[in-house]
């Protein structure tokens, strides 16, 4: 695992990485740093949690040189885009909130992530991730505030948070074989065009109500009783004209 944190400049703060992603591999249902320091023969609880949430290192070569290795060790046949979920009790977890927690299997509160899993019939693995932020959050400047959310970071959709993920996995040159995903993504035309755009292959779910047509469709508008609205931009330049004739002496009216 020495060359997961071989950007990290100081070797102290080296050795309480390695301490903790040891934590998050052992055993034990329970992931927090309090948890994993008591599991830990060399855990120490202040140490951990000054290395998560004080020490000045930059995550991003770490999660890189982590996506890198496990996309040459799974070889997965695809990439699935997906809610992941976190059960939480309180409110002070950043972008918690009463939504549909997957997890749960119902609405709950809790934190989302949007994660990329590089996946194969063996094994599975997060490549990227994105922690959804509700809108709720957006202008509560207290909890912004006492959970050290940037004043940059707001709220933004889970398909747009997918894509930007995706994105930073181009940048690290891995590309994926193909992008799978759920109707929750997959019915959203512009995370389709995202795709699309960016050259990648796909296969999502739709919801059974959306309408599906050829590339190179026209719509055409459903036959029916004409109206005196004008045509619709479907029927053409044909116009209805409408003319009153006067009624027979007889009352009744005849065929013209």
């Amino acid at each position: 695992m020495a060359d997961v944190f071989a950007s990290i400049p100081r070797k102290d703060q080296r050795a309480k990485g390695d301490c903790c992603l040891r934590g998050l591999m052992l055993d034990g249902r329970r992931k927090s740093i309090q948890a994993m320091a008591a599991r830990l023969p060399d855990g120490n609880e202040q140490n951990l949690q000054q290395f998560v949430n004080q020490s000045t290192w930059d995550p991003v070569p770490v999660r890189r040189r982590i996506a890198e290795r496990m996309v040459t060790r799974i070889g997965p046949d695809a990439w699935a885009v997906d809610d992941v979920s976190f059960p939480k009790d309180g409110r002070m977890s950043v972008g918690v909130g009463h939504q549909y927690c997957g997890a749960l299997g119902k609405q709950a509160n809790c934190q989302v992530a949007v994660s990329v899993h590089a996946v194969s019939d063996a094994a599975s693995c997060p490549l990227n991730w994105r922690l959804f932020l509700p809108q709720e959050w957006v202008d509560d400047a207290v909890r912004r505030q006492r959970t050290g959310v940037p004043k940059d970071v707001g709220h933004r959709e889970k398909w747009r948070l997918a894509l930007d993920a995706l994105d930073e996995l181009a940048g690290w040159g891995l590309v994926p074989p193909v992008v799978v995903a759920d109707a929750g993504y997959g019915q959203n035309a512009d995370f389709r065009a995202g795709l699309a755009e960016r050259g990648h292959a796909y296969v999502v779910g739709i919801r059974g109500d959306i309408t599906v047509q050829p590339h190179d469709a026209h719509p055409t508008a459903r036959p029916g009783p004409a109206t005196a609205a004008g045509p619709s931009p479907a029927t053409g330049s044909h116009r209805c004209q409408w003319r009153n004739w006067p009624r027979p002496p007889d009352g009744k009216p005849s065929a013209r």
